[in-house]
């Protein structure tokens, strides 16, 4: 949930902000509607008519950017009208009502089911999964269990005499890692990037390993520049560092994007539950699963990766539940929405997606760096999403920089973030272009024509302007 700050005095911010609404929405006051402003920090003293109510909202959410040119983010922007009325259907329906709600159930369990066929289960009968608001929590899930069973293998130790869980990941995880140790107290062991090396180098994340360390994190697809890490070296590294001293640690694979890129458009990459040490596996159904969000599925090999203790079973709302989640009450809706797409486009439909969705990027990358002005670290041949810097090499080079480009983008509707690398890549700014079903190649072109508009004006500047970098990395996840 966001934290906001509340700002000026609710009394004065009323006072100074005047709404105007259309005097037709108004009811028994047709003036009213004109002079007073919709309440921000106090419950309104009385109703209002459900249409001067929805008009406010309306009008204020039409500042919001179009989703549909936002290319920053990973979540699903279009879905097909028979998927919405689907889910306007349910969306009354509570996931954790599964007594109530069987049927629902129902497809909860048989998108697990699937998800466990399409990444390899030896035994997808055996897999044990589950639901969640999205990939974050489906990541806390899966480093509790990671960690429960870390502290099963140590109880000679742990808690009491001063032993303290690791986890090794890349410094180019997603934000969620970081606050799954920080909230359930494990020390966070990031490798660090090096020259190109923009994720996770398999034998510095061995060396990082220790008689702590609870697990290690392999990201199919980061969100930095869109490449894969490399699952099956850091699990050979592993193996490695298991005939040496004996450690057996565990891989989960964050695969919030790419394990659902990866099944069919890669099927010669092993990253899933083909590698033995893969332990568990995530991904968001609402990134390149194609559903609204927000809906993530965790899986684990078999039930002993997923500690018992860990499950709780409620009989209040009637029936025994099972239920593994941070949070308890949550739709339906979108579980529904899921198994919908799977069976509506089927492995051949996601397979045409996902490769119309990487071509654009592809093209529009190829085209991006075709300008002379910009360089790819990475071409979408991944992820369909690509990271580009400025061109050091270019005439104009030193008098703009990838947020003067991101601020010029905006200018006309599109968001695409600029944002600084971590730690020993520091000095790297990049674009990052986040190509999704819906972002079609027209509208690919109508990008690269503002570009090319924009780029005369920005060859022209003196310097970049100055601004704080900091704060502009603000919308790179």
């Amino acid at each position: 949930m966001a934290l906001h700050k509340v700002g000026m005095r609710p009394e004065a911010s009323e006072e100074r902000r005047r709404l105007s609404l259309n005097p037709f929405y108004g009811e028994a006051d047709p003036l009213g509607s004109m002079v007073l402003a919709p309440p921000q920090h106090r419950l309104p003293d009385g109703p209002m008519a459900p249409s001067a109510a929805y008009q406010f909202v309306h009008d204020e959410l039409m500042l919001d950017g179009n989703s549909r040119l936002n290319l920053a983010t990973f979540v699903t922007t279009w879905m097909e009208p028979e998927a919405g009325r689907l889910m306007s259907e349910c969306r009354d329906k509570n996931m954790i009502d599964k007594d109530e709600y069987p049927r629902t159930a129902e497809l909860e369990r048989r998108c697990v089911a699937m998800l466990a066929d399409l990444w390899h289960a030896p035994d997808p009968e055996s897999t044990v999964g589950c639901s969640t608001t999205g990939s974050s929590e489906a990541c806390m899930l899966s480093g509790m269990a990671l960690k429960r069973r870390w502290a099963h293998r140590n109880r000679d130790r742990y808690p009491g005499a001063g032993a303290r869980p690791n986890l090794v990941m890349g410094v180019n995880v997603q934000v969620c890692w970081d606050k799954f140790c920080n909230f359930w107290e494990v020390e966070p062991r990031l490798v660090p990037m090096e020259g190109d090396r923009y994720h996770l180098d398999p034998q510095a994340a061995a060396g990082l390993c220790d008689e702590n360390t609870i697990g290690v994190v392999a990201v199919l697809g980061s969100t930095f520049d869109g490449s894969y890490e490399p699952v099956q070296e850091v699990c050979s590294a592993l193996d490695a560092l298991q005939e040496r001293t004996g450690l057996d640690i565990p891989v989960h694979v964050d695969g919030a994007s790419g394990a659902m890129v990866a099944p069919f458009l890669d099927e010669d990459l092993a990253w899933d539950f083909r590698l033995p040490r893969v332990a568990s596996i995530n991904t968001s159904g609402h990134k390149y699963g194609l559903v609204y969000p927000g809906v993530g599925w965790a899986l684990w090999r078999s039930p002993d990766d997923l500690p018992d203790e860990l499950v709780f079973r409620v009989n209040y709302l009637g029936g025994d539940m099972p239920t593994f989640a941070l949070n308890f009450s949550r739709p339906g809706a979108q579980v529904v929405a899921q198994y919908y797409t799977f069976i509506r486009l089927g492995r051949d439909g996601y397979r045409a997606v996902q490769q119309t969705t990487r071509d654009v990027a592809r093209n529009l990358a190829g085209e991006i760096e075709a300008l002379g002005d910009f360089r790819l670290l990475t071409r979408g041949d991944e992820l369909p999403v690509f990271a580009v810097a400025t061109n050091p090499e270019a005439g104009n080079a030193g008098n703009f920089d990838v947020f003067d480009v991101s601020r010029r983008l905006r200018e006309s509707g599109w968001l695409v973030p600029a944002y600084t690398f971590p730690p020993h890549r520091e000095d790297l700014s990049v674009l990052r272009f986040v190509c999704r079903n819906g972002f079609s190649a027209d509208l690919a072109e109508l990008l690269l024509e503002d570009l090319r508009r924009a780029m005369p004006g920005l060859r022209a500047q003196s310097a970049p302007q100055s601004r704080d970098k900091a704060a502009a990395t603000g919308f790179h996840h």
